[in-house]
């Protein structure tokens, strides 16, 4: 079994985006896929409700695909939003990306409607060395959230894009687990994430559209992990964050 925790699809795009994830799922037997719509940086409401619907309509598409309702918590109707994806469109999860660092207080309401609904959370984070956004979180935001609400399942990306920085703050934090989703390559970074925070903590993710199935598949696969640690980073785990 195959479950890719991350993935997307792009406003404008929408067609173009669902035909690749559908197609993998046929050529290398992905057994689920969650996605989440994005466009521009700091979306308004028009643009959240548009990408959230175009998300439930891969879902009818194809019982494969599984959806994240994505949220700018800075919005007035953010709380609403979620309510409507997940009791209306029938999504798994939130997705955050950078219209907000994750620990702003601005992001609490639609966490403890998460906790409310026994949904996990995927947060975007990602530690760049130039260029980083201005909102863009990183792994000792994620830490602060954790631990400011125990209870909520927290699912940092891209192992931070860092796992030798981003991975220290939440080692801490067993409510939290991180894919390796995106354009990371190096298999050290895997290998030093299971040092890190355990096999049971990491997450199969590939960023598609943007990134590659076979990349991450190969990554783990040259990696250090048993048989039973790569069936945990492949499925397992994800059946427990999403609790199915």
């Amino acid at each position: 079994m195959i479950i890719d925790t991350h993935a997307h699809i792009w406003k404008d795009q929408y067609e173009q985006s669902g035909d690749v994830l559908i197609k993998s799922a046929d050529r290398y037997n992905i057994d689920r896929i969650y996605v989440s719509g994005l466009g521009v940086l700091v979306p308004d409401n028009d643009e959240v409700k548009e990408l959230n619907d175009n998300v439930a309509k891969l879902m009818k598409r194809d019982n494969r695909i599984y959806g994240y309702c994505y949220i700018n918590p800075k919005l007035d109707d953010a709380e609403k939003e979620l309510s409507r994806g997940i009791e209306e469109l029938g999504m798994s999860g939130m997705k955050l990306w950078v219209s907000t660092f994750c620990d702003d207080p601005c992001v609490f309401p639609v966490i403890e409607k998460c906790i409310h609904y026994d949904v996990p959370v995927l947060i975007h984070a990602f530690h760049k060395a130039i260029g980083q956004l201005p909102n863009e979180t990183l792994g000792e935001n994620v830490a602060n959230l954790a631990l400011r609400y125990p209870e909520a399942r927290i699912m940092m990306a891209h192992l931070g894009a860092n796992s030798y920085r981003e991975l220290k703050p939440i080692r801490k934090c067993k409510n939290v687990w991180t894919d390796y989703s995106g354009t990371l390559f190096r298999r050290d970074e895997l290998d030093h994430a299971k040092e890190t925070l355990g096999a049971d903590r990491l997450l199969f993710g590939t960023d598609m559209d943007l990134a590659s199935f076979l990349l991450k598949l190969g990554q783990l696969d040259d990696s250090h992990f048993t048989s039973e640690e790569r069936e945990m980073v492949l499925y397992k785990n994800a059946l427990t964050v999403f609790k199915s």
